[in-house]
């Protein structure tokens, strides 16, 4: 089985990974292809995208539209206690995730309605996809408990991306089921160990997972020997700049991953088999 792990990173985190799927399949490996796509928060997107069958020069021209509303009433000192929750070694990760549940909830950024409809008008196939299996993961923010969703957990696809996109503080924690979800990458920023028993395992991370395990470390613990890596080069982190969330960065983004994947196309090809 070979897995692809769309990891979290913001709009532009999906520009760039979007760069990186187009380059690699003009060079000639579609990571499309997968049996298995786990999706972490723009990595939800981005999974979402390829394994509904979307194309990706469609997917890219999709991606400029998107529009980030970030709310006026964003509570920095909310924030600021997120952060210092986050950077807190006395606590178990779940309590973290919980506790930053919580702050989540409180933080006065809106309903979900219009997040979650936002997402619904820029993924063009909402239903979910059987072949390849899809993965998108978001966090509980009452248990700190990982969901990995598919097409038979009974949540709306559009629902689940934007609970993954749900970046605590800055966008509302979505309802899905009997729960209120935040992003995925609260968690992870890959999640990749949802790869466990795959025999080739490449995982994409736009961004290195600040408070948590490093996507390297995750691919390590996986202990699949056909397995591969791919992180923003140095253009690449120049082009995504000091913040995520600037939609201003897309083109440079998008255009700094198709660049990547031609100096890591060899290497691709020769772990996707």
């Amino acid at each position: 089985m070979r897995a692809l792990v769309l990891g979290g990173g913001g709009i532009t985190g999906i520009a760039w990974e979007l760069g990186l799927l187009t380059g690699l399949r003009r060079a000639g490996t579609d990571l499309g292809k997968a049996d298995l796509i786990i999706g972490t928060s723009a990595g939800a997107y981005v999974g979402a995208l390829l394994a509904t069958g979307v194309e990706l020069d469609e997917a890219v021209e999709t991606t400029a539209g998107i529009e980030i509303e970030l709310s006026p009433r964003i509570d920095p000192t909310l924030l600021a206690q997120g952060f210092a929750v986050l950077s807190d070694r006395s606590m178990e990760p779940r309590e973290v995730r919980s506790r930053l549940g919580a702050l989540a909830r409180q933080a006065p950024v809106g309903e979900d309605g219009p997040h979650v409809a936002r997402f619904a008008g820029q993924l063009p196939v909402h239903e979910w996809p059987r072949t390849p299996r899809l993965i998108v993961t978001a966090v509980d923010t009452a248990t700190g408990d990982l969901a990995a969703w598919d097409a038979d957990a009974g949540i709306p696809l559009p629902a689940a991306v934007a609970a993954s996109c749900a970046l605590p503080g800055v966008f509302p924690p979505v309802r899905a089921g009997d729960g209120w979800f935040m992003d995925g990458g609260v968690r992870s920023v890959t999640n990749a160990d949802l790869a466990a028993g795959a025999d080739t395992v490449v995982v994409v991370a736009p961004t290195g997972g600040m408070f948590r395990a490093s996507p390297a470390s995750e691919v390590a613990a996986l202990g699949v020997s056909r397995s591969l890596l791919i992180a923003p080069d140095d253009a690449a982190r120049a082009a995504i700049g000091g913040n995520i969330l600037d939609p201003g960065r897309r083109g440079a983004a998008l255009a700094a991953g198709t660049a990547q994947a031609e100096s890591v196309a060899a290497a691709v090809a020769e772990t996707w088999g």
